[in-house]
């Protein structure tokens, strides 16, 4: 385990590298901060004052080799819109971001394994064809469709929930709503899926002849072994999450890494889009890295 485990983070870290380096080149292709954060009748002296103070009048392989250094010595920058350390802006909002994931995928698990394993149970029946029906609309809705059908709906018309900010539960309900349709009608036809296949079994079926309770073949004879595909899944999906929901949160004005990524883009904030980069980067590895733990347990083939 400590092997592979060395061997994932190594190959993650070579992957991190290289998307540093991609986005830093790329970013500075965006333009020029000066053209953002000084006035339209700014002086030419003030113009080169700035560039010489946040080192943009520098070469950008001499600007990426000083990022490199203080990088090495834990310095990510300064963000140049709150002037203040980008890392501690990234994970501000980061915190955010992992509280709207945990909160989604901790209902969209177990309503898609509940559900998906019920209509596994009875295939064709009314119950399934239902399920199917409606989680396949729910995985094919766009979420920026979705978030402004759901303002327009119960904020505009019905007035019950607000549109935007965190401060209460209400806040939340729209956000976490929206985010927890596609995923669910992902997980919930993989489940559904998976247990069709481990349903018609032959130790399945044993244990029907001997009069094993619905329950139990759904919920303790099927589900594990139905459980590696829903895995790796319900992993992807909370990486994405994770990653920054960014049409939702720019949609809500939810202040997550998602919609901090996008403002920092536009206002050409280079420290903090590296940053964001790789803090997401970083959540996705451990993310993967919980999925493989999450196979050899499940799995004794893999295991051993």
């Amino acid at each position: 385990m400590k092997s592979f485990i060395g061997k994932r983070a190594i190959a993650s870290g070579v992957s991190l590298v290289v998307l540093v380096v991609i986005v830093f080149f790329l970013s500075r292709l965006t333009g020029d901060p000066t053209d953002l954060y000084l006035p339209i009748d700014a002086t030419t002296d003030m113009r080169q004052q700035f560039r010489e103070m946040n080192g943009f009048n520098d070469p950008l392989i001499i600007q990426f080799g000083r990022y490199v250094s203080d990088l090495a010595q834990g310095k990510f920058g300064e963000s140049l819109r709150q002037a203040r350390p980008a890392m501690d802006v990234v994970l501000e909002a980061f915190v955010w971001t992992f509280w709207l994931a945990v909160i989604t995928m901790a209902l969209v698990t177990v309503a898609a394994i509940v559900i998906g394993s019920l209509a596994a149970f009875r295939v064709g029946g009314v119950f399934d064809r239902l399920t199917t029906f409606f989680s396949l609309i729910g995985a094919a809705a766009p979420d920026f469709w979705l978030a402004i059908v759901a303002i327009v709906i119960f904020a505009v018309k019905l007035h019950v929930l607000p549109t935007s900010g965190t401060g209460t539960f209400w806040h939340w309900v729209l956000p976490v709503s929206v985010l927890f349709i596609r995923p669910f009608g992902l997980i919930l036809q993989v489940v559904r899926g998976s247990m069709i296949s481990v349903l018609s079994s032959a130790y399945v079926k044993t244990a029907r002849a001997k009069g094993v309770r619905s329950n139990s073949i759904i919920f303790i004879h099927g589900l594990r072994n139905a459980m590696l595909p829903v895995i790796t899944v319900i992993g992807d999906q909370a990486a994405a999450i994770l990653n920054g929901a960014v049409v939702v949160e720019t949609v809500f004005g939810f202040p997550g890494i998602g919609k901090l990524m996008i403002d920092s883009i536009l206002l050409r904030d280079f420290a903090v889009v590296l940053a964001v980069i790789m803090v997401s980067a970083l959540a996705i590895f451990i993310m993967n890295l919980l999925i493989d733990i999450a196979y050899t347990l499940l799995d004794p083939r893999i295991r051993y």
